[in-house]
């Protein structure tokens, strides 16, 4: 569940928000907490879609760690890295941290927008890349001001 929608609400948000960057965005929007999520493996995400999109969720994923603040840290140092054709998960990445914050501001999730007007420094400063995702990082900007 997603609050109180079923799960695939917040993955057709994603997508919503990721379809303008085509075809492989869409996908790994939809894809992007399937390992984390499911028993699905990277091995079963790269036989079905490819070692691009596969790549792509790896670098969405949430390693373990005690807190979500610890594994926010080890994810978006992993994002910090990326560069070229992998580029590809860090405008996942804004499209899926846009749907949760729009579902946030919609559902009024005071709590969880403190959390993500928190972490948005050290997020931007992964994971932002200037002319890749322009809009998508001006409107996250505005909601968490």
């Amino acid at each position: 569940m997603y609050g109180e929608h079923p799960y695939v609400h917040h993955l057709d948000a994603v997508a919503a928000i990721a379809g303008p960057f085509g075809e492989a965005a869409v996908v790994s929007a939809y894809l992007h907490d399937t390992v984390e999520d499911t028993p699905v493996t990277l091995a079963e995400v790269a036989d079905r879609f490819g070692p691009d999109i596969a790549a792509c969720v790896a670098l969405l994923t949430d390693q373990p760690g005690a807190n979500r603040k610890e594994r926010k840290a080890k994810t978006y140092a992993k994002l910090a890295e990326v560069t070229g054709k992998l580029e590809l998960a860090l405008i996942v990445k804004a499209a899926d941290r846009l749907a949760n914050v729009r579902a946030s501001v919609k559902d009024d999730n005071a709590r969880m927008l403190q959390v993500y007007r928190g972490e948005h420094p050290t997020f931007r400063e992964a994971a932002y890349r200037p002319g890749l995702c322009d809009p998508l990082w001006s409107e996250l900007d505005a909601l968490l001001d």
